[in-house]
């Protein structure tokens, strides 16, 4: 079914759902109610609290009233004919009202007796919604127009897809995510814990979590290295003037922690990097021979996120980013990007991600939202494209996608639920180096403009963590996972060689684990599968007796069947050649 088709369907079943509400609940106020990704909802001001069971209610009479078709029939009306069709709508006279005095024309579509204030599209007759295609999903509070001054109003959201399989499908898969849930998993493989003493959004990381950052973030080093990029080092707050110069604090001001000193200076927590990035490239005068200047920085950075925006590792007030900048003449942008798009194959290749590519421009009907003349956003999205299209990429267009200060590289992918979400960007900028009057000396001695290119591998490695937690359900390949291989002793006798086995794995740099509890072999071996750890050892008197031959042959090693078959025999020397070709 064509997305279009889609979109029709579930904004209709949204007037469907009004229909129904004022049904059940006719004194009902009724506020918007839109199509979204999944399916639809509404905004009602009901005058009485809701539950899931008045849904079941809900459900049972719009399946009633599509049993006969009902035609969407569009009309034009008169700001008069709206005042008087909407008499006793607070909300839609208020949407009325704002729509007359921005000069735009009012619509409606009516079905049955039903009319609601609307622009459309919808299907030509509720016969073209199959059976079984939708299901009221949930309620939740949403403040009339986000403000939360306004009142509070009960919305009622629906799933809704082609038909009946494809909502099964995705209920289906809505509960494998819960399974895979970042937020559950880290919990249970001990990654990281919130702390109400802390504050929300702001992420504690256990050893194990800290293991899993150090991993990831070691790994883009080793990508970043070769092509020549240097780590450098900033502080986490700045004078308010950083962002004043940058454009951040015009534009977000209001999302960036703010501190005043007792002498009364005004500084800035760091929501990203780059500003303080420019400044080290600023410290000298540079040479068109001694471009490009790549910098590289794994480092904490700080929004004043709402709290309802929230969410697990995916949205925070504090985060780690992998970013870089390289500042560059213009000839050398291509290269430059091509080094780093690289880098992001290698990467993503890793986990099995298949990208492809937004590129992400500015808004053209909404110039003033960036910084910079427009015939400077279309050279740059001209180059961005131009790369794209010499690399063969698969692309699309993202319009209005942009940062504030420069076009983007969105590099998308899709997890093991078929989810899409954006990963790695490098994104091109001439405003920021113009904004902070960073130049080089060209070939005749004049002064030159910078470009600078703005690259974060994994982004946020918070934000990173949580796509790879549920991507993998916690089964993290073996040169990821937080401990490796865990050894089981048989008995109390089998913990000393158990050690001495550990420690032989630790010196050859493995992640190993003792189990020296009082528990079973079982419970033990139960207890590492519910960690997830690849490799799952047993220790008995066989293997003490091979100890003392310096773990030649260990006739009894019981592995994990992820990893090498029930029962295999392996030596020593062959168990740490799995452990590294894995």
């Amino acid at each position: 079914m064509e997305a279009d088709q889609l979109y029709r369907i579930r904004h209709s079943l949204s007037h469907v759902l009004a229909m129904a509400v004022l049904e059940r609940f006719p004194q009902a106020k009724l506020a918007i109610g839109p199509a979204i990704d999944t399916g639809f909802y509404y905004d009602f001001d009901l005058g009485e609290a809701i539950s899931a069971d008045d849904l079941l209610d809900l459900q049972k009479r719009m399946e009633h009233i599509l049993t006969a078709p009902l035609s969407f029939v569009q009309s034009n009306i008169t700001l008069a004919d709206a005042r008087v069709q909407f008499a006793g709508q607070p909300y839609k006279l208020e949407l009325i009202e704002e729509l007359a005095e921005k000069g735009e024309g009012l619509t409606c579509y009516t079905s049955g007796s039903f009319t609601d204030l609307c622009a459309g599209p919808h299907v030509v007759t509720t016969a073209e919604i199959k059976p079984g295609c939708f299901l009221l999903d949930r309620l939740a509070g949403a403040y009339w127009r986000g403000d939360e001054k306004r009142p509070m109003l009960q919305r009622i959201y629906g799933l809704a897809f082609e038909d009946k399989a494809a909502l099964d499908a995705y209920l289906a898969m809505r509960e494998e995510a819960k399974a895979r849930d970042h937020r559950k998993l880290g919990s249970e493989l001990d990654l990281f814990v919130f702390s109400d003493l802390v504050g929300s959004g702001l992420p504690l990381w256990t050893p194990k979590g800290q293991m899993l950052r150090t991993l990831l973030d070691d790994r883009v080093w080793a990508l970043r290295q070769p092509k020549g990029y240097m780590k450098v080092e900033i502080p986490h707050i700045t004078k308010k003037d950083l962002y004043e110069t940058s454009g951040h604090w015009e534009k977000f001001q209001h999302e960036l922690f703010h501190i005043t000193t007792r002498e009364g200076h005004e500084f800035v927590m760091k929501p990203m990097n780059c500003p303080h990035h420019t400044q080290i490239f600023a410290r000298k005068k540079w040479s068109y021979r001694e471009l490009p200047q790549r910098y590289a920085n794994s480092t904490m950075c700080y929004r004043d996120e709402q709290t309802g925006e929230l969410s697990g590792l995916s949205r925070v007030r504090a985060f780690c980013q992998d970013d870089s900048h390289v500042f560059c003449r213009y000839d050398q942008v291509k290269d430059e990007m091509e080094k780093i798009w690289d880098i992001v194959n290698e990467f993503y290749a890793a986990f099995g991600f298949t990208l492809r590519v937004r590129l992400s421009y500015h808004d053209p009907e909404n110039m003033s939202a960036y910084l910079g003349d427009e015939s400077l956003w279309q050279k740059m999205e001209a180059d961005i494209k131009q790369i794209a299209i010499d690399r063969g990429a698969d692309f699309f267009m993202g319009v209005g996608e942009a940062a504030f200060y420069g076009p983007k590289l969105d590099f998308m992918g899709y997890d093991s639920l078929g989810r899409q979400l954006q990963l790695a960007t490098i994104q091109l900028d001439m405003n920021m180096p113009q904004r902070f009057g960073l130049t080089y000396t060209g070939t005749d001695g004049t002064e030159q403009p910078v470009m600078m290119i703005h690259a974060a591998i994994m982004g946020s490695i918070d934000r990173f963590l949580s796509v790879m937690i549920e991507h993998t359900a916690g089964n993290f390949p073996l040169w990821l996972a937080p401990t490796q291989v865990s050894i089981a002793s048989v008995n109390d006798a089998m913990i000393p060689v158990a050690e001495r086995l550990a420690e032989q794995l630790r010196t050859d740099g493995f992640r190993v684990e003792v189990d020296s509890s009082s528990e079973s072999v079982g419970k033990k071996l139960r207890a590492a599968a519910l960690q997830k750890i690849p490799l799952k050892l047993v220790v008995g008197q066989k293997e003490a007796d091979s100890a003392d031959a310096g773990w030649q042959l260990v006739p009894n090693w019981r592995a994990d069947v992820a990893l090498t078959e029930e029962g295999q025999v392996v030596s020593y020397a062959e168990l740490t050649t799995l452990l590294r070709d894995k």
